[in-house]
């Protein structure tokens, strides 16, 4: 196929005429737009950056882009950790997070209407006094709806909620040859042929740009406790996770954390944590009517961790408790990020009874490759984040070296019946590690499923698959 157009003064013009100072070109477009959050994975400077407002608007520039062969890659605010957003073939990067406002929400049929561009902190804003929530709680809460709907986000609550495909009922998608389309809306379930609204959820801006979606609500859980349970041992720990999920109390997050992780925590916020002395915790939610309602759940919980060797449960049932956890397990990643000039991530998601095993060969690598690597994530769905540190090892040493980590990471992970992403998505950094974990013959279909929609090989080129 012939080789992309270059954007050049005409092409500004036309764009110009669509969105008028909207517009951004040369040198007055910002790094920012050259990058996500894993700087590892290298910067693309755009040729241009178009922020959207309306469907028309990205309709007419889709159609536009299409005729000429002109690449764009959509793009929210940027938090994701694959590459994914970032413009590897140049061309024009469109900007949605202007498109950020919240149409309806629905008390009767339990939906929202929403804008890809809308925050995940701004959201609950918009239920209050409705006795609703939206599940989905992925960490980063600057991230969008429309980015987390590209990934199938996942997040803490998933292990009782679900993950953001659970919640999407309906979206508005523009083609790449501009046409919009919709696909379901505010029915609870369908057989109306193959769900495309199911396949373009996760597929990272690769088929079409979401502009609108339509998601389930249900009811707001009225009292909520947080439990930390201290480990002096990390096989007993992790092990604790299949008990934990089979005692009846049904939890809303179980969630892994390493001493080595937290201290870093402590350190980037600078407040202490609870408790900073055992090796290892599990952070567990519990969701209900009322505090009564929750008393046999902690009850049950407790006595099943204490014979399991926790060595204390400590309850946290107020706001400031609550918060003096889970500030710092949403820090995590930001406190890694800040403790080295570099890493790299594997975004793993293992059976559950599988997670003991990874955890202990992911620091038997580390040691073996004498590398840090700093690890915690969703221990109740069997997604772990696991990060590579450069620290001081020099770039000749970094680059060959954290290659090997990941492959071993993801070589085991395939071993032990995992995938290769747990809620980050593919991007561009992880795609030979998708074509290792799911074969040629399925990367042939998702080929396939590429070309059919996409053609000209425009839209978000370069990430998941290749051509």
């Amino acid at each position: 196929m012939k080789p992309y157009k270059k954007v050049d003064a005409s092409d500004i013009a036309f764009f110009e005429e669509i969105i008028p100072g909207r517009v951004m070109h040369g040198e007055n477009i910002s790094v920012d737009y050259s990058r996500d959050e894993m700087l590892e994975y290298g910067t693309f400077m755009p040729e241009a950056v178009l922020i959207a407002k309306e469907t028309q608007e990205i309709s007419n520039i889709m159609r536009y882009c299409n005729e000429k062969r002109i690449p764009v890659t959509p793009r929210g605010t940027g938090t994701g950790l694959c590459g994914g957003c970032v413009p590897i073939e140049g061309g024009i990067v469109l900007a949605l997070d202007k498109m950020n406002r919240v149409l309806e929400v629905d008390t009767k049929n339990m939906t929202a209407t929403v804008e890809p561009g809308l925050m995940l902190l701004d959201f609950p804003k918009h239920l209050e006094g409705t006795g609703l929530f939206y599940p989905p709680d992925p960490g980063e809460k600057t991230a969008t709806i429309g980015g987390n709907a590209m990934t199938n986000a996942g997040g803490m609550r998933a292990v009782r909620y679900g993950v953001t495909r659970d919640y999407i009922l309906g979206m508005e998608m523009v083609l790449p040859d501009g046409e919009i389309i919709t696909l379901g809306g505010k029915t609870v379930k369908t057989s109306s042929g193959y769900s495309l609204l199911q396949l373009m959820i996760g597929s990272e801006g690769t088929l079409g740009i979401l502009t609108k979606l339509i998601v389930k609500l249900i009811p707001e859980p009225k009292e909520s406790v947080s439990l930390l349970i201290p480990f002096d041992d990390l096989d007993n720990c992790i092990n604790a996770v299949p008990s934990v999920l089979a005692c009846g109390c049904e939890p809303t997050a179980v969630e892994f954390m390493e001493r080595e992780v937290i201290a870093t925590a402590e350190t980037y916020l600078g407040k202490q944590f609870p408790d900073s002395s055992a090796d290892a915790y599990l952070l567990v939610r519990l969701d209900g009517a009322s505090d009564e309602a929750l008393n046999p759940s902690i009850e049950a919980l407790t006595d099943t961790l204490l014979s399991l060797g926790a060595r204390d449960v400590l309850l946290a049932d107020t706001d400031d408790r609550k918060e003096s956890i889970w500030n710092p397990r949403g820090a995590f990643l930001e406190a890694i990020n800040n403790s080295t000039p570099s890493m790299d991530e594997c975004d793993v998601v293992v059976p559950r009874d599988k997670i003991a095993q990874f955890v202990r060969k992911s620091i038997e690598i580390g040691k073996e490759n004498s590398i840090r690597l700093c690890s915690f994530g969703h221990a109740g769905d069997g997604n772990l984040h696991i990060y590579v540190c450069k620290d001081d090892l020099s770039e000749d040493v970094w680059k060959p070296l954290v290659q090997k980590v990941m492959q071993e990471l993801y070589d085991y992970a395939k071993k032990l019946g995992g995938e290769v992403s747990g809620e980050h998505g593919i991007g561009h950094a992880k795609r030979d590690f998708l074509l290792e974990s799911v074969g040629d013959r399925q990367m042939q279909l998702m080929s396939g499923i590429k070309k059919l929609f996409d053609p000209n090989e425009i839209l978000n080129p370069g990430k998941v698959v290749l051509p």
